[in-house]
């Protein structure tokens, strides 16, 4: 009996360690292995603050007399950007343009001061640059109370500068540029070799802020973050109908893009995208309360080993492409399971799914200014939709969320566009 019960030991004992060593590959192999997140939908908390950043200035009755109000009103990386807040008001009231000898009242004329500004619009307006717009330090464009569209030739360079804030404009059919003189500061006119073609190029800047702007159909990206460029917050903002949407870091050869931090929060990325919603090389992307519909390749992608946090997304897929249903995307295709990506509070639709990898927190570790709190996914589709303001016919001011009128497509919109048509700038609807 003593025999036999030594033995039952022995094999219970052997049991054990067995199905340790098992359990061990396994959640070793869970943990190690890169897995999709489901469909699922967390719950909704009603506690959670909408959009901080319209709730902060569009509770204030007095706003359209008190616009530097805005300057106080980021969240993310780029919350530091003042922009113009403690400069003079310089109103915009020519459409037209010179870049080499700009004149008063022209937009490149007031964003080539060296002054601090708050740039304003007199009236509607549609700005054909005839090379890139060279920004200034501490310089705010400020679009709210007119429709003011920069397009159909070069657009907007952020080289070099900080303090940058663009509000409330829309930038669509940017073109390349070509070489030539172009004036950056009243006193400064040097030899450029023309603008990709981007609605709006960062290079080596920083405190930069772009906020309620329609982006739409360039030659080349809607928004490069490119060459050691950082504190920067993308919110608010409506895409639509381009390939390359929004780039993050130069090249995989450029390190110094380790440092840059992305706050993309609140934007609607719309039909007619491919890819690039963002795409990071290096750096920190943190892609918050954000709306997707139907991206053709890819939504979020990378290299060169970024860290990106997807958080109280609302992914939707496209419902004729099934080979588009991954959100996420990385090159090259190995090498990539320490990659930090992760996915929290995101909703997926249409069989959307995100690809996590990588170990240890994501979290962006924001100020206590930077600092906001992300809304579920769920709660993005009507909740967190971002606000626009034209003038009434009568001069009055009216609040409303984002809304979207079928008017006829934009001017030069190719024919195979046509079933994706959308207007050119957001329409607000009076109340």
């Amino acid at each position: 009996m003593a025999n036999i019960s030594l033995s039952s030991i022995l094999i219970l004992i052997s049991f054990i360690i067995l199905s340790h060593i098992a359990l061990s590959i396994q959640a070793n192999d869970y943990y190690n292995t890169p897995k999709p997140i489901s469909n699922k939908v967390p719950k909704i908390s009603t506690k959670i603050p909408l959009n901080l950043i319209d709730s902060c200035w569009r509770a204030k009755s007095n706003w359209a007399t008190n616009r530097r109000a805005l300057a106080d009103c980021a969240v993310g990386f780029g919350r530091n950007a003042i922009g113009g807040k403690y400069g003079k008001t310089y109103t915009v009231t020519s459409s037209s343009d010179d870049s080499t000898n700009p004149k008063p009242g022209t937009l490149r004329y007031g964003v080539i001061q060296e002054e601090p500004l708050w740039i304003v619009f007199a009236k509607d307006m549609v700005i054909k640059l005839k090379s890139e717009l060279i920004m200034n330090n501490y310089k705010t464009i400020d679009g709210r109370g007119a429709k003011v569209e920069i397009a159909y030739g070069p657009c907007i360079t952020i080289q070099g500068v900080s303090h940058v804030i663009i509000h409330g404009i829309s930038i669509h059919d940017c073109k390349a540029g070509t070489y030539g003189l172009v004036r950056s500061t009243p006193t400064h006119v040097g030899y450029r070799l023309g603008a990709d073609g981007d609605a709006i190029s960062v290079f080596q800047a920083k405190d930069i802020w772009i906020d309620h702007c329609f982006f739409s159909r360039s030659s080349d990206g809607l928004i490069d973050v490119i060459y050691g460029s950082n504190a920067i917050t993308i919110s608010n903002n409506y895409f639509t109908q381009h390939d390359k949407v929004m780039l993050l870091g130069h090249n995989d050869a450029f390190t110094a893009d380790k440092a840059m931090k992305v706050t993309i929060v609140f934007n609607h990325f719309g039909p007619g995208l491919i890819e690039r919603m963002p795409r990071v090389r290096f750096g920190y992307a943190h892609v918050a309360n954000n709306r997707y519909d139907q991206w053709k390749m890819y939504a979020v992608g990378g290299s060169a080993n970024p860290t990106i946090f997807s958080e109280g997304n609302y992914y939707v897929a496209s419902t004729t492409n099934p080979y588009s249903h991954q959100v996420t995307k990385r090159e090259p295709q190995s090498g990539w399971k320490n990659w930090k990506w992760r996915s929290s509070k995101d909703v997926f639709k249409n069989g959307a799914y995100f690809v996590q990898s990588g170990w240890g927190s994501c979290n962006p570790y924001y100020t206590p200014t930077q600092s906001f709190k992300v809304a579920q996914g769920a709660m993005v589709p009507k909740s967190l939709l971002s606000l626009v303001c034209t003038p009434h016919v009568t001069g009055a001011f009216a609040l409303t969320f984002f809304k979207y009128q079928t008017p006829a497509p934009i001017p030069n919109t190719p024919a195979t566009d046509a079933a994706l048509a959308v207007p050119a700038h957001p329409i607000i609807i009076i109340s």
